[in-house]
């Protein structure tokens, strides 16, 4: 199993009249913390793009169990719990405040497409070499 952190912080604009962080954002996020989880990895969204591969999401499904605020220092848990096999990817989420406390569940599918959308792809082989290690 892969396992990468991200922080961030909440900031006002993103936060509704009652300073708690509006739902929407959270796929946002989420979209943060795994770009980061790649580039941990050795390998950013962008040069997966110039390798000729999309990754657009397909499922996404969030659990909302406390409530972010403004000003909330955030730390999203990115998990990729199985070595991809074919054209998914499936990334488990969870975000925690600053006291440990879980806020928040979330599972993101995407699929590896073609640059041109219409068909889908095999994961790179250099993400599969880069992640291959943490499946051993």
């Amino acid at each position: 199993m892969y396992e990468h952190k991200t922080t961030l912080r909440v900031r006002y604009g993103e936060t509704d009249p009652m300073n708690v962080v509006y739902y929407g954002n959270y796929a946002q996020y989420f979209e943060v913390a795994r770009v980061e989880s790649l580039r941990n990895v050795g390998i950013s969204y962008k040069e997966i793009e110039e390798m000729g591969i999309m990754l657009p999401v397909v499922e996404l499904s969030i659990k909302y169990l406390r409530p972010a605020r403004y000003d909330d220092l955030l730390t999203i848990n990115t998990q990729i719990k199985s070595l991809p096999i074919d054209h998914r990817i499936i990334f488990d989420q969870e975000v925690y405040n600053e006291e440990g406390k879980l806020l928040t569940l979330g599972k993101v599918k995407l699929y590896f497409m073609t640059k041109d959308m219409a068909q889908r792809a095999q994961m790179p082989e250099l993400l599969k070499e880069k992640l291959s290690p943490f499946f051993t």
